[in-house]
């Protein structure tokens, strides 16, 4: 049985805990007095009815505020806030710290996002948001088992149930899908906002559910928000490889979504020290191959280690510095198709 706290309790204290080995951030709720009085805070969610958001009653922020109850994760963008409702319907609220679009064309932008979302059942489905003067955020469904970082980290320094490489396999084939989809929008841009690129692939954005399938969340929040440099604590991934290297790539265009899929691929390989190493990971493939290389942060045999050595590959590919270099998506899904076809054989 796996057990996870995903969320912590936000309400006891305001002050934000910056240092290294904690996830504390602060929350809406925290922000509720000062909101009250300055600006209008029963005004309505605008919620995607027409593409499967949730109908009902009429939410308005008033209600977001009191029902948030833990920070389940914070990054450039802004910070995902776990909400329970009143008649019990539980979401995730993305708030922006800064967005990067006026009020129309964000709700014409969530709009558009929502109808491709809903689409893709390998997409976290965008169901609402709300523009108002001090706050932005967009509502989505709710995953109880948390993110893939979150799941990662819970058996690295908390002593949880590792995945296994069929469950591992399958994260990655998902995600693949996810992104195969979006890449595949056509036309590929309306007006302002490019279609077929994520803009934000990583760990903490590929939400998992009780089956051990994911979804990639966050799709299009890259065009919507600005990017504002904060302490992330929350994610647990790989320090960069160099002080001034991040370890995810942030340039808006297809080629940075396939190495940012290739980092989580290394990733779920070698463990949080593996993307940041790609060099001296070139440079012992070999001995990785032939055994006499401690890689894989899994206890992968026979056929299991074969099929890992096979990810290994892409994943290195896919995290090639040459973008020209790296792999369309439609050729990493046929890869990972013939890994897949393997096992079942």
């Amino acid at each position: 049985m796996l057990s996870r706290a995903f969320t912590k309790s936000v309400r006891k204290s305001p002050r934000i805990d910056t240092g290294e080995s904690s996830c504390r951030s602060v929350s809406i709720y925290d922000y509720e007095d000062c909101i009250f009085g300055f600006m209008d805070i029963d005004v309505p969610l605008i919620l995607c009815e027409d593409v499967g958001g949730p109908g009902g009653d009429q939410h308005t922020l008033r209600e977001v505020l009191r029902g948030s109850v833990g920070v389940m994760g914070a990054g450039r963008l802004g910070m995902t806030e776990k909400i329970v409702l009143s008649e019990g319907r539980v979401w995730a609220v993305k708030r922006f710290r800064k967005a990067g679009v006026r009020k129309g064309e964000f709700g014409r932008r969530i709009q558009r996002l929502a109808e491709v979302s809903q689409r893709c059942r390998y997409l976290v489905p965008v169901t609402g948001y709300l523009y108002a003067k001090r706050i932005k955020f967009v509502v989505s469904d709710y995953y109880p088992m948390g993110s893939l970082a979150d799941l990662l980290a819970g058996a690295r320094d908390l002593g949880h149930t590792a995945l296994v490489w069929n469950q591992r396999l399958t994260i990655i084939q998902n995600i693949a899908w996810a992104i195969a989809f979006i890449h595949s929008q056509s036309p590929s841009q309306d007006k302002r906002l490019q279609l077929n690129v994520h803009g934000n692939v990583k760990a903490s954005n590929v939400m998992i559910n009780v089956d051990f399938t994911a979804c990639l969340s966050d799709y299009g929040c890259a065009q919507l928000a600005e990017r504002v440099e904060v302490s992330d604590t929350w994610q647990r991934k790989p320090p960069p490889p160099g002080p001034q290297k991040k370890v995810y790539c942030e340039v808006l265009c297809q080629t940075s979504d396939i190495y940012n899929f290739g980092i989580i691929m290394l990733d779920l390989l070698g463990g949080t020290k593996a993307p940041s190493l790609r060099d001296c990971i070139m440079e012992k493939i070999e001995e990785i191959k032939s055994g006499n290389c401690d890689f894989f942060e899994g206890n992968f045999e026979g056929k299991e280690q074969n099929q890992a050595l096979i990810v290994l590959d892409l994943a290195l590919a896919c995290t090639h510095e040459s973008p020209e270099a790296r792999p369309s998506i439609e050729r990493i899904v046929i890869h990972l198709g013939n890994v897949i076809g393997k096992i079942r054989e």
